[in-house]
């Protein structure tokens, strides 16, 4: 009886998994299911072959008074180029990623019902992301919270002040980290491990498997502890019973 508990536990836990291996976030601009788009547009265009945004979220992702969120990267002077296209990128990977299942979390908030938290993101995309934007200003650590939204759009809150990108992340790691509220997990593996989750890419998205390498490592450990717990249980219905 035991076994079979067990089996089809570990069964309806592998079926959850490989749900999330392929699946959108209940979010504002996320489609219900991902799906080929043909016309996703500019540097949205890597996820066309199966995506969680449509051909208009990736046109709006592109521009400056976006109705995605209206939200404004000029809130301290002019964004530069080589720093809004990693934002750019960044909106591309968010809205449109199929493979984030395993980091989807709920979230009781007004605009979504979920979140990603600790995306594990390759070391290159985090420090060039940081680099190109390490002349720009900002004015505050966290961009998902705190603004003065009174004009409808963003606007750096009273008392706060502009400064240098350096300044307010010191290292790549702190701006990657903490500009979403813990979104992404900073890591040091590289494009080529397989084991972080690549914004920029070419060609096959690479990222399914590095989201099954993770489903993976938490399946096991949720087989070995529900099998520990159903150890236990045998164990204590053993002695109850002789």
């Amino acid at each position: 009886m035991w076994t079979l508990v067990f089996l089809l536990l570990v069964l309806s836990s592998g079926t959850l998994s490989q749900d999330k291996l392929n699946m959108c976030m209940d979010a504002k601009h996320q489609k219900t299911q991902p799906g080929p788009e043909g016309k996703l547009y500019l540097q949205c265009a890597p996820w066309s072959d199966n995506a969680c945004c449509t051909a208009n979220t990736s046109e709006e992702a592109h521009s400056d008074n976006s109705y995605l969120y209206n939200f404004n990267w000029n809130h301290c002077g002019v964004m530069s180029s080589q720093c809004k296209k990693h934002f750019i990128q960044d909106t591309c990977f968010y809205e449109c990623s199929p493979h984030l299942g395993p980091w989807i979390q709920q979230v009781d908030q007004s605009w979504r019902k979920e979140r990603i938290l600790d995306v594990p993101i390759c070391k290159e995309d985090c420090h060039n992301w940081w680099e190109d934007c390490k002349e720009d200003y900002t004015c505050k650590t966290d961009w998902h919270k705190g603004w003065d939204w009174t004009s409808g759009v963003n606007k750096c809150p009273e008392g706060s002040m502009c400064r240098k990108w350096t300044e307010v992340y010191p290292t790549p790691k702190s701006m990657c980290e903490q500009i979403w509220s813990n979104s992404y997990l900073y890591t040091t593996y590289p494009k080529t491990s397989g084991r972080c989750m690549q914004m920029w890419f070419t060609g096959p998205n690479p990222n399914r498997k590095v989201a099954e390498y993770y489903l993976n490592n938490a399946q096991q450990h949720q087989s070995f502890a529900l099998a520990t717990l159903l150890f236990l249980a045998a164990a204590c219905f053993s002695v109850m019973m002789s």
